[in-house]
């Protein structure tokens, strides 16, 4: 029996912004049923802040896509800066799966010393990342994951990773995030 792949899901990234910026960030999530773009969800999320996952909630709960979604994936476990996903609030209160997509594996002892020493509340938030653990390798990207198999996890990845290694979700919520900021998208998630 092959591994279960997930086909209807919604995948979230974050706008770009400049370093010194404060205040909100756009936050995007496109909506997919299998390999077709069905629609585009926007949110703003604080900085740096601690609402990511109340407001992926909120938007995933507001739409009209809700009762379609059966999987979350993120751009990285950080949106906005260091305003870290509590990925496993998320997957109880939405009851989804929930897949993390990286290009590199992330610099666990920079990304703690940055955490413990510059950012409010850096201690919960490394916290929320210590517990999801390192990153799994996955062909050319990285994953984690929460209330899904790997086997599960790699198919998804492989079967939405369409034009390159990053899944098309991905992609498109990347050049939507960078649009809505710069008037046009550019570059790679």
């Amino acid at each position: 029996m092959p591994p279960r792949r997930f086909s209807n899901l919604a995948a979230f990234d974050d706008g770009p912004f400049p370093r010194q910026h404060t205040g909100t960030v756009p936050v995007v999530g496109t909506v997919y049923a299998d390999l077709r773009l069905d629609g585009v969800l926007v949110g703003r999320i604080a900085k740096d802040g601690r609402d990511a996952a109340d407001v992926l909630v909120q938007m995933v709960r507001e739409s009209r896509f809700d009762e379609h979604i059966r999987l979350i994936m993120l751009q990285g476990i950080a949106l906005g800066g260091f305003n870290v996903v509590d990925v496993f609030a998320l997957h109880r209160r939405l009851a989804r799966p929930v897949l993390v997509v990286s290009r590199r594996r992330p610099n666990l002892t920079a990304i703690r010393d940055a955490l413990l020493k510059h950012v409010p509340e850096g201690l919960s938030k490394w916290r929320i990342i210590e517990r999801l653990g390192p990153m799994e390798p996955a062909g050319a990207l990285f994953i984690q994951r929460v209330g899904l198999t790997r086997e599960a996890a790699l198919e998804t990845v492989r079967h939405f990773a369409v034009h390159g290694h990053v899944p098309e979700p991905l992609r498109s919520a990347h050049l939507v995030a960078g649009a809505l900021v710069a008037g046009q998208s550019r570059g790679n998630p």
